[in-house]
């Protein structure tokens, strides 16, 4: 399977079952678009593997090779925003472009780095700046007349609750849209199908694979799955309505079992623990020897810093992700993950907007992109601490993996170490 390296971008959603279909339909992708896409994620691979380390705001950090090329400009006046020009000298003036951020993420800081540095590729004049409107109305409206005021050229919506909150008061606007680091779409009810445009000035990527795609992968690393525990936050819209309802009917439809934990970050630490505890308890009265039934962890930040914790009391239940960039190095990592790198929607984000920028294409006739096929990232040491074998298949499709000793061995579909043998 092709690797994330040479990863093809397709602007069109399909929803095959086997892997197999889910590898021709990789190859069938329009060719212009798959040569302009692998011409820019083959000369960034180096760089889109970097982490977001030096902190810019108290709520926005970037990645050392963005800081590299972009000078960052601060108001003392307006904590909550970031301005990033380039450092080299630019062409003529710099158009104008705003990324609306909900609030902190890491998510949303690889997305960042990634873009900027798809612009610095590309040799961009652009005057980028990010505010964090903290899903504050007001805020949110008064971004948009300042938008409007300084001529920006283009907003990108970071995050699932910006989209939310731009398509329900700025949809018609006059500046175009690209969401970034955003769910499903039709799912959401914000797009009517994954292979036309919006018909407004939005223009929508997506974060999610389709979940037959998903259960697919899932199969091969247990053939006889029976029990799914999809562990939630309650308060995520996007993530209950793009990843847990679709993962319910697909279970009903398949007579697979599961379970949903609804957690908060709030809740107790011996809450959590209890829960845990009493989910793998039901899993082994059917399951006893826990090999059909795995944890599933949906696209939610505040779920993500009890990684500790669900690891810690999964037991011999692997627990997988929805998202691969919850697999690192390291004891709060996933097992194994299956969707989309924050990166990869990234890169698809930023070609978008180079698109809308150079007027190539009108906004809303771009249709919905979304990523074929998924990223799978895979951390041996969480495997074997399951005692959960990984077939051959899965092993040739992951672009990202760890070792046993937390090593990275394979980043962006490229090897950049030596696999340690299990002892």
């Amino acid at each position: 399977m092709t690797s994330p390296a040479t990863m093809r971008f397709d602007a069109l959603r399909r929803a095959p079952a086997p892997i197999r279909v889910a590898r021709l339909l990789a190859a069938l992708i329009v060719p212009v678009l798959l040569l302009t896409v692998l011409m820019t994620v083959l000369a960034g691979a180096q760089q889109a593997g970097a982490s977001p380390a030096a902190p810019v705001a108290e709520w926005f950090r970037l990645g050392d090779e963005a800081l590299a090329d972009w000078s960052v400009e601060r108001n003392p006046d307006r904590p909550d925003e970031v301005t990033l020009r380039p450092r080299r000298a630019p062409a003529g003036p710099l158009r104008r472009v705003l990324v609306v951020y909900p609030r902190p993420s890491d998510a949303y800081d690889v997305a960042m780095t990634t873009m900027l540095a798809v612009f610095s590729r590309k040799g961009q004049d652009l005057a980028v700046t990010a505010v964090n409107f903290g899903n504050d109305d007001a805020r949110g409206r008064a971004l948009l007349r300042h938008a409007a005021d300084e001529g920006v050229s283009l907003i990108l919506a970071m995050g699932s609750e910006s989209t939310a909150w731009l398509w329900e008061h700025y949809r018609g606007g006059a500046i175009p849209v690209v969401t970034v680091c955003s769910k499903d779409p039709v799912l959401l009810g914000q797009a009517a199908g994954y292979d036309r445009g919006s018909g407004t000035n939005f223009a929508f990527t997506s974060l999610n694979v389709p979940i037959d795609v998903q259960m697919a992968y899932l199969k091969t690393l247990k053939p006889t799955l029976t029990h799914i525990a999809v562990i939630e936050d309650p308060q995520n819209v996007s993530a209950l309505e793009t990843q847990v309802k679709p993962l319910l009917a697909y279970a009903q439809a398949h007579g697979l079992r599961v379970t949903t934990l609804s957690l908060r970050e709030t809740d107790p630490a011996a809450e959590l623990e209890r829960r845990m505890r009493e989910t793998v308890a039901a899993m082994a009265r059917t399951d006893p020897p826990l090999a059909a039934s795995v944890f599933w962890v949906t696209g939610s930040t505040s779920i993500f810093r009890q990684m500790p914790a669900i690891n810690a009391h999964a037991g011999r239940v692997p627990v997988l992700s929805a998202v691969p960039d919850l697999v690192k190095a390291g004891e709060d990592s996933a097992a194994l993950s299956i969707g989309i790198r924050f990166e990869s929607n990234a890169h698809l984000a930023a070609l978008y907007a180079l698109d809308v920028l150079s007027g190539r294409v009108e906004v809303g006739r771009l249709a919905v992109g979304v990523i074929s096929p998924p990223d799978i990232a895979v951390s041996f040491r969480r495997l074997r601490a399951t005692g959960t074998a990984l077939p051959l298949a899965l092993f040739e499709a992951a672009g990202t993996l760890y070792d046993y000793e937390n090593r990275a061995v394979r980043t962006n579909g490229v090897s950049v170490g030596r696999m340690t043998v299990a002892r």
